[in-house]
């Protein structure tokens, strides 16, 4: 979850562009406050929520052909050693004035890691671990203001505009319904099966009626993890969601799942050559001439991610951006600049 700045509208969780600009001092409040959290969280990373997001990505072999298991591994999110609530829910500490938090998006993550674990394992606390989580991504599950039941995020957070409390993302959304359909299959629960179809709702339906996916005017669709507008168009928020579409398409058997997959992979290998650099990856499509490079890590997520595309639909155009992306990081003046130009964007926008 990288941040940015504006203002975020508190109605259903959209973003709109704020009336006019803070003043100096409410920027200069926002800007120190933003600082000091960035400072406690990277001044001790293992300790803080990077030590939940930034593991090493990994494509999980145990998942092909057509296993049970997750794509990625998240060995390191299985693994994390918490803030957990008294239920052994996880919670990240974002420090500063944000503080601890339920993340929906770590908390599926989290349970996907356990499952992951617990099929090689077969130990009881990795199955107590994954069925915890998923009984409460059924239970947290509440309608938005178009009545579509959704997983909120009840803290703001600084993105390029800043999402007030509550709002909801299709990252969330699609990681939310990968665990639950593993969860569904692996027990049976009613109250599980039953809260893996009240997700897929919000993929049936545009940002502006309550969802979580917009057409743009080239027909091409996108899942999108912040629902800001103009949207974002994130690239590993968006993979990562088209899995949860994909495995609630192979769990339900549902033609209209199989579609929204199938029209998310178009789109994908349309449109990847718009993050590509030709020295690096982008972390969201740009926006009025502007461009956010992805980090160290989201540019190592994001070749992970098209490996497991890869392998899941057979399409050379996955393998072919995997190894270009790949062949980036090994370039260390690419690394080095990838660093400088993240750190001078941070320090322009935030």
């Amino acid at each position: 979850m990288d941040s940015g700045t504006q203002e975020f509208a508190s109605s259903g969780g959209r973003s709109k562009a704020a009336p006019k600009a803070p003043g100096v001092a409410a920027r200069g409040r926002r800007y120190a406050s933003y600082l000091g959290r960035a400072l406690q969280v990277y001044a001790r990373p293992s300790a803080g929520p990077l030590s939940f997001w930034y593991e090493t990505p990994e494509v999980n072999p145990a998942a092909f052909p057509a296993g049970r298991q997750y794509f990625m591994r998240f060995q390191g999110k299985a693994r994390y050693a918490g803030p957990f609530d008294e239920a052994g829910i996880p919670l990240l500490d974002y420090r500063g004035d944000i503080g601890r938090q339920y993340n929906p998006i770590a908390i599926a993550q989290y349970g996907l890691a356990r499952f992951n674990q617990w099929c090689e394992t077969g130990d009881d606390a990795d199955k107590q671990g994954w069925e915890r989580v998923a009984h409460w991504l059924a239970a947290q599950l509440r309608p938005n203001q178009c009545g579509v039941p959704v997983w909120f995020h009840d803290f703001d957070w600084p993105y390029r505009q800043v999402l007030r409390a509550p709002w909801y993302s299709g990252l969330a959304q699609g990681s939310g319904l990968s665990l639950l359909v593993r969860a569904a299959a692996a027990t049976g629960h009613g109250g599980l099966i039953s809260a893996a179809h009240q997700v897929f709702e919000s993929f049936q339906r545009p940002v502006d009626a309550g969802g979580v996916v917009v057409t743009d005017a080239h027909g091409h669709l996108w899942i999108e993890e912040y629902l800001v507008d103009p949207p974002s168009h994130i690239l590993n928020g968006f993979i990562w969601a088209s899995w949860g579409v994909y495995d609630y398409a192979l769990w339900s058997r549902r033609r209209e799942a199989l579609t929204l997959w199938e029209r998310s992979v178009e789109t994908m290998a349309a449109r990847l050559h718009e993050f590509d650099t030709g020295w690096w990856s982008l972390y969201e499509s740009p926006i009025d001439g502007r461009r956010m490079l992805a980090s160290p890590y989201y540019h190592r997520l994001h070749i992970t991610q098209l490996q497991v595309l890869h392998k899941l639909t057979g399409l050379d155009t996955f393998a072919a951006f995997a190894e270009r992306f790949a062949s980036y990081a090994r370039n260390r003046a690419h690394r080095a600049r990838a660093v400088a130009e993240k750190a001078w964007f941070k320090l322009r926008h935030y």
